[in-house]
This record gives C-alpha cells, structure tokens and sequence, in this order.
C-alpha cells in the first residue's frame, strides 16, 4: 500500500447495510452511563464513547475503500458485527499504513483496532496482538483464455504482468519469472486488457472483483491458485484481551450463521471456503 506523506488522519463514517441498526444501538445503550460510557458490552474499553475506532488506510479495495463518499469493504463489515455486539457504533480513521506496524494509533489511544487487509506476520506481532486470521490472501493467476496457458507452471517464456512491490510479484520472481511490474491493480488489468502481457499474478479477491466484470470474464481466466502462507487479521493493543476476544467471537459467530458467507459473496466474490475460512494460528 502507498502512504500519502503529510496526509492529515480524518474521521470517516463507516455505513453499510447494518449501519441503521448500528446506530441503534449506539444510541439505546444506557452500558455504565449512558452514551457517556467508555465501557462497551462485556466489559470492553473504548478510546470514544459510543464508538469503534478504528484505523485504517485507504483505499484498499474489496476491503475498505470509498464509494459514494462512504467507506465500505469486506473489513468495514466485520467490524461493524464487533461494534454491534459491543453496543456501539464504529468510526474509521484513515492513518499512514506505517503505524500498522508499530501499532502507534493504538498505543496513542486514538483507535481501539486496526482493519487494513492485514498480512499477519511474526515482526508485527512484536507491536501488536492480532485476532484470528479471517482470510487466507492467496495470489490468483489470470490469463488472456486465448494464451493457451493453463497453469502456473505454464507461464515460463510468456509475458507476465505484476503490481509492483506486492507478493504475487516476490512470489513470481521467486520462482525464477521476469514480470512486468505495473504501479497499480487497474495497470495490471490495462496490461492484460492491451496485450501487453498474457497472464498477471495479483491477490485472489482483486481478481474476484475483476471477474464480476462480463467483458473480463468472457475475456480472461483464472487457471491457478497459489498459497503464498498469508493470512489477514485485525489488530488490538498489545494486552487488549477483551477486544481481541470480541473480535474474534464474532468472526466465529458470523461463520457459523453465514453471515460471513454472505459479506463474502457481497464484496469478494464467489465463495471459497478454503480461502475465506482459515483456522486460528
């Protein structure tokens, strides 16, 4: 993800299809005081009265970004099942995606988590605690259907595109491929689109979104999966156990009552249970 030097951190509302009962809620909880009370249900502390704060860095699409003025995404609607259970409302604070890793605005108390398609990894876990992994992010290969490639393997001698600096362009050169590297996810589409390459590497849920598109899906397909080891998870203060613990029961519960299933199919596509449904780390 890119960071915006000197870009001012800015409140922005979350709103998706629940956010009515969301604010409900919010506004009937009388938890310890009223809607005064920076104790949530089950005990959990809040930065804001009311509120779910939390961080994030936008856009990262299907997963947070704007549309229409409202940030929505895959993560945005978790989260806001953990603010509904809390009894509260969430508030996402747009931040440099550099205090993910050191968990600075948690620290800070200016955000309760952090939701930002997360890889989890062992240097993070230094700064922060992270929930269980709630989605596998594995690299999709796509090809122009006229290529006649039908595999990762088969990409050797063909003209391969990549976004720059991401794993789907570590894991190809890892393997011994050359990619062109593009600046964006839309640049790596364009390439494709163009001829400039016949096949790109690019996260699973990017390609999902691409193929919602009738034009891409009669023009392109995906012939391989790869599992780079990547798992994303949100983010609590390091000792937060009460947040970490909600976070993580209401990803279960979402699993269990096909909420998840359905925020899936919302906002990545169709369902992969292997991809969407990792076990706990």
């Amino acid at each position: 993800m890119n960071t915006h030097p000197g870009h001012r951190a800015r409140i922005l509302a979350a709103t998706t299809a629940t956010a009515g009962l969301l604010l409900v809620a919010g506004c009937t909880s009388t938890d310890d005081g009223g809607s005064g009370s920076k104790t949530a249900a089950g005990g959990v502390e809040v930065v804001k009265a009311g509120k779910l704060t939390t961080c994030t860095h936008l856009p990262y699409p299907p997963f947070q970004s704007e549309i229409d003025g409202k940030v929505q995404g895959f993560d945005v609607a978790l989260i806001d099942l953990v603010a509904k259970d809390l009894g509260v409302q969430q508030d996402i604070l747009d931040t440099p995606f550099e205090n993910f890793k050191t968990g600075a605005f948690l620290n800070s108390g200016e955000c309760d988590l952090a939701a930002a398609g997360m890889t989890i990894t062992e240097e993070r876990k230094k700064n922060v605690d992270f929930s269980d992994p709630y989605f596998n992010a594995t690299q999709a290969v796509l090809v122009d259907k006229k290529s006649g490639i039908s595999s990762f393997a088969g990409l050797k001698g063909k003209k391969l595109g990549a976004q720059a600096q991401t794993t789907g362009e570590d894991y190809a050169k890892s393997k011994g491929l050359d990619p062109v590297s593009f600046e964006s996810s839309d640049a790596v589409l364009n390439g494709l689109r163009t001829g400039q390459v016949q096949a790109v590497v690019i996260d699973y849920p990017v390609v999902q979104g691409w193929l919602k598109d009738k034009a891409n899906a009669d023009a392109f397909e995906v012939v391989d999966n790869l599992d780079t080891g990547e798992q994303y998870g949100f983010t609590v203060k390091k000792g937060n156990t009460k947040l970490r613990a909600a976070i993580n029961k209401a990803l279960e519960d979402a699993k269990a009552d096909g909420t998840y299933k359905k925020l899936y199919e919302q906002w990545i596509g169709p369902y992969d249970e292997s991809a969407a449904s990792p076990a706990a780390s």
